[in-house]
C-alpha cells in the first residue's frame, strides 16, 4: 500500500457502506495525516464516531456534494479525494430523477471544479456496472459522471489535479443489497426472485476498498479501473442464504437488467488488461499515455456477468456472506488480516 502518512484524504459519502470500510482500512494500515469524512447525515456521523471511528487524524464534515461552497471549505489542504457519495437506489432514482441528476451529475461537477480550485492532487470516483449501456436513470447519471471525471483532466491541464474512476459490480453487504431481503424472506419459507436467469458481478467491501487504493497508486489521469471479479446466479445466492426455501419468480423490475456489464464491446477497443484488472484508457490522448506496457484486448471483447470465466459456487457464496456478516464495522488492529479471496488478489492488480 502507498504511504499515506503525510496525506490529507477526504472521502465523500464517508458514512456509507464503502466509506466506513475505506476509513477502517486506512486506519488499520495507512495512518494518514488527516482523514475527513464528508457526508450529509449527522446521525450516521454520530453513530460512526461512537462505533470507534474516532482516531486523532479524523474529521467529520457535514455537507452535501451539491453545495460547492461547503466543498471548498472541506477540501482546503486536501491531497486526495475519494468520491463515493451518490444516490444509488434504482427505484428511488427513477421516481426522483431531478434529485439523482443534482447529486450524481451536478455533485460530480462540483467535486471536479472544487478539487481543481483548491489544488487537490488526485481524485478517484466510484462508478458502477450500471453505467455500461444504461437502461435506468441511476446508470445514466453515473455514465455522465464518468465522462465528467475523465474529461476533468483536460479541464485541469498539465500538472493540475488528476481524475480517474473505479467501476465495479454488486457489493456484498452494502446498503440496499438484496441480502437483507432474502434474510427476512427466509423466515417465511419463500424467496422472491425477479428472474431465475439473472446474473450479477460480486465483490466484497474489503476487496472494493483495496482495489480503489491500488488504483490510486497507479492512476495517471483519465482511466476507468475495473477489477476482474466473479459472477453469481441470483438463484444460487438465494439457495446459499435460504437453503431449501421455495423460490418464486416475480418478474424483472423497471430499470433492471437480466445481466450486467463492466466493459462494453465499444469500450474494449481502448481497454488494456492486467493480471487481475482491466483499465479503460481515455480516448483523447492529449494529457496522458497511460499504461502503454499493458496488453490490449481482442477485437469484440465484452465483460458481462453472463460470459464471465469465473463463477461463484453456492458454497463460495455462503463463505463470502457469512464472512461479511462476522466482519467488524469498527477499525481493527493494525495486525488484522483482510478476508481471504481465491478469485481476486488486490495487490496483484499493480
Amino acid at each position: 500500500m502507498e504511504d499515506f502518512s503525510q496525506a490529507s484524504i477526504l472521502v465523500t459519502g464517508g458514512t456509507g457502506s464503502f466509506g466506513k470500510k475505506f476509513v477502517e482500512v486506512l486506519l488499520r494500515g495507512a495512518h494518514p495525516r488527516k482523514l475527513i469524512v464528508f457526508s450529509r447525515d449527522e446521525l450516521k456521523q454520530y453513530e460512526m464516531k461512537n462505533d470507534g471511528f474516532d482516531a486523532p487524524c479524523m474529521r467529520y464534515f457535514i455537507g452535501d456534494v451539491r453545495d460547492k461552497e461547503r466543498l471548498e471549505r472541506a477540501m482546503k489542504g486536501v491531497d486526495i479525494v475519494v468520491h463515493a457519495a451518490a444516490l444509488k437506489h434504482v427505484p428511488a432514482c427513477e421516481y426522483n430523477p431531478i434529485e439523482a441528476v443534482q447529486t450524481n451529475i451536478m455533485g460530480a461537477q462540483n467535486i471536479i471544479n472544487t478539487a481543481i480550485d483548491t489544488g487537490v492532487k488526485r481524485v478517484i470516483a466510484l462508478s458502477t456496472d450500471k453505467a455500461v449501456n444504461p437502461i435506468n436513470l441511476y446508470g445514466a447519471t453515473k455514465l455522465c459522471a464518468e465522462k465528467l471525471f475523465v474529461q476533468g483532466n483536460a479541464y485541469s491541464g498539465v500538472g493540475g489535479t488528476i481524475f480517474s474512476c473505479v467501476r465495479y459490480g454488486n457489493v456484498v453487504g452494502s446498503r440496499g443489497s438484496v441480502i437483507p431481503l432474502f434474510m427476512k424472506q427466509k423466515q417465511t419459507g419463500k424467496i422472491t426472485i425477479t428472474d431465475d436467469r439473472m446474473t450479477r458481478f460480486w465483490i466484497t467491501l474489503e476487496q472494493g476498498v483495496q482495489f480503489v487504493l491500488n488504483s490510486l497508486e497507479t492512476m495517471q489521469g483519465g482511466e476507468i479501473f475495473i477489477p476482474k471479479i466473479p459472477s453469481m446466479k441470483l438463484t444460487d445466492l438465494a439457495e446459499a442464504i435460504a437453503p431449501g426455501c421455495q423460490q418464486e419468480v416475480i418478474g424483472i423490475r423497471p430499470g433492471e437488467k437480466l445481466h450486467e456489464a463492466l466493459i462494453s464491446e465499444d469500450e474494449s477497443r481502448h481497454t488494456v488488461e492486467r493480471e487481475n484488472a482491466f483499465v479503460i484508457q481515455p480516448e483523447n490522448p492529449l494529457w496522458t499515455e497511460a499504461h502503454p506496457e499493458l496488453t490490449n484486448l481482442q477485437e469484440g471483447f465484452s465483460y458481462t456477468s453472463d460470459n464471465n470465466s469465473h463463477w461463484l459456487t453456492i458454497d463460495e457464496l455462503k463463505g463470502m456472506f457469512y464472512s461479511n456478516e462476522e466482519c467488524p464495522q469498527q477499525p481493527s488492529p493494525s495486525t488484522a488480516e483482510p478476508p481471504s479471496a481465491t478469485y481476486y488478489s488486490p495487490t496483484a492488480a499493480n
